[in-house]
């Protein structure tokens, strides 16, 4: 008996040994031992159809000091351009992402400020990485980093307020080159029927916002996506998969409301087409499910919509006396439930001394728009003889959505700045007669440091069945999107983070009281989250983490407070075993 649990305990030490040979439980970072060689690096490049990229961090021409390697002219010129950011694999949009903490309190980094005397290093960026250009390139990069057991970072613009598009020591593969747009009137998804069509158009995920646009306005079309300056964001990735939001959802909807079909490499190099008929658990996933986590997008096919005029309404107010813009904060909180219902979309902050918002309104016209906030402009101006400066108000209207969006101002996050955000889903309920002016006396206590105020919920977000997307159910409750974040400069000490990360913190916990289990969205939240699987994917949790199991088995796509995350501990690097 003894040497038969002895020969027990010999078989299953070696079967756990195969087991940790065959999936070993830490990916293979730069540096290790188990790093590719230079042989194995040559035989991936004789598969793909562009030179290797080896990312540096967007200061690195600038260093070293005595005598830098390239036009640093050029980076101080462009470094708040987002677009221009967008073209190189090692940017961030948010530069802080570019950098990386270690447990010591210690940063690596490469500043744009280099009177600050720290080095150039590689921080955050990986290290090398594909230029994807095709699908025979994402899938040749995908199977060679599951045979080296690599970390993956998949990056196509950078626009990413969490980092998730980067990882230090990791292998990029970099997308942004996979550009191709095709506008179809009668667009046929995979495996429909031939009545089955739609007035479409499929993008690339290299794609930037500003390209679609101006490709469905030739067409006399728009379409719901991302709204920032420059349009540097990328059509086909992060903002899709985490839900999308827009201006006009509350006329048209989300991100995710508006796909026809997605074609993606798997972790195991398939490339698949999901939809409604095919792979349709993927296409549900895919909708909400967070971006960099399911496979590696190679396109989204989006249904147009007829353009419209646009009128817009822009309104800036201030007062040392606190109770004068509380007062008028808590009548614009008021009037949202109509707002949404007319299809208004728009942005707006606030703090203890001002309130300021841009709100759009499709199919409008000045004369409209200015009846639906005669309320809070009347008020306004009754509030000046007790210190309220009506600094700006502004209404006027655009004949289409592309003429409005070339001429938005430059409102909101600065490309190329430092920054890390939280949010939280505003239910409607919150903004019912009875409960809005307790629900805008509390949200006010803690606005003095900035609240951002996102009308992209209600309306036509609110009509979709909660069940028929991967997205947080918590959308379709939600009227409003309240954003907050913290900011630093350059050469900042650890022990500076932490304290305005404790900030934030402190902040979250002030609005969550506020409203008790809201949900977050994931592509404009914090990676800190107490809760991420209940703030972010709200009760579809379970059912997203049984299709990745499904289809990434051995989580090739791993990215910070993701489903399938917690899994992973040591900078998503090993596997949690306990």
């Amino acid at each position: 008996m003894q040497g038969l649990f002895c020969l027990f305990l010999l078989l299953t030490a070696s079967t756990v040994l195969a087991l940790n040979q065959s999936s070993p439980r830490c990916r293979c970072l730069y540096g290790d031992a188990c790093w590719p060689s230079t042989s194995d690096f040559s035989s991936l490049q004789s598969q793909i159809s562009q030179p290797l990229i080896y990312p540096t961090p967007t200061a690195s021409a600038c260093y070293p000091l005595s005598s830098p390697s390239g036009n640093c002219t050029d980076i101080q010129a462009n470094w708040y351009n987002g677009t221009w950011r967008a073209d190189r694999p090692g940017s961030m949009d948010i530069t802080n992402y570019e950098s990386f903490i270690f447990r010591n309190g210690s940063i690596s980094a490469c500043y744009m400020n280099t009177t600050l005397g720290a080095p150039c290093e590689q921080g955050n960026v990986p290290v090398i990485g594909v230029d994807a250009r095709s699908v025979g390139d994402v899938q040749a990069t995908v199977k060679f980093a599951v045979s080296h057991n690599l970390r993956v970072a998949i990056k196509n613009t950078g626009h990413d307020f969490t980092g998730r598009s980067a990882a230090r020591n990791s292998f990029m593969l970099w997308t942004h080159h996979l550009n191709n747009i095709t506008y179809n009137s009668t667009f046929a998804p995979e495996g429909a029927p031939p009545t089955e069509t739609y007035d479409a158009i499929t993008v690339g995920s290299g794609v930037l916002w500003n390209d679609a646009y101006n490709t469905v306005a030739a067409e006399g079309r728009m379409l719901i996506g991302g709204i920032s300056v420059g349009g540097s964001t990328g059509a086909a990735g992060g903002w899709l998969q985490g839900g999308g939001h827009s201006t006009f959802s509350p006329l048209h909807g989300l991100g995710v409301d508006n796909v026809i079909e997605i074609k993606l490499v798997t972790a195991a190099g398939e490339y698949l087409t999901a939809n409604a008929r095919q792979h349709s658990d993927l296409f549900w996933a895919l909708r909400g499910g967070g971006g960099g986590t399911w496979g590696v997008l190679i396109s989204v096919a989006y249904q147009t919509h007829p353009t419209f005029p646009v009128t817009n309404v822009f309104f800036n107010a201030t007062s040392t006396n606190t109770t004068v813009i509380k007062r008028l904060f808590t009548e614009f909180v008021r009037i949202h439930p109509a707002l949404s219902a007319a299809s208004f979309g728009g942005y707006a902050t606030v703090t203890n001394a001002s309130l300021n918002f841009f709100y759009s309104l499709p199919n409008g016209t000045d004369a409209r728009a200015n009846a639906s906030f005669e309320s809070v402009f009347g008020l306004a101006r009754n509030l000046t003889a007790e210190g309220l400066e009506i600094a700006a108000q502004e209404t006027g209207t655009y004949e289409s959505f592309n003429q409005w969006y070339q001429n938005i101002p430059a409102t909101g996050i600065v490309d190329g700045g430092i920054l890390e955000i939280a949010s939280r889903l505003l239910p409607t309920a919150l903004f019912a007669e009875d409960e809005y002016e307790a629900f805008a006396d509390k949200l006010f206590t803690v606005a003095g440091n900035e609240i951002g105020w996102n009308l992209v919920g209600g309306g036509a977000v609110s009509k979709v069945n909660p069940g028929s997307t991967g997205l947080n159910p918590a959308w379709r409750e939600s009227l409003v999107e309240a954003v907050w974040g913290i900011q630093w400069g350059e050469g900042a000490t650890f022990s500076e983070i932490e304290r305005l990360r404790s900030e934030l913190a402190v902040t979250m916990a002030q609005v969550s009281a506020i409203v008790p289990g809201a949900g977050s969205y994931f592509n404009e939240g914090s990676l800190f989250e107490p809760t991420p699987k209940q703030t972010y994917f709200g009760s579809h949790y379970d059912r997203l983490k049984g299709i990745k199991d499904e289809y990434d088995s051995t989580g090739l796509f791993i990215v910070g407070a993701g489903v399938g995350s917690d899994e992973w501990v040591d900078n998503l690097n090993c596997r949690r075993f306990d």
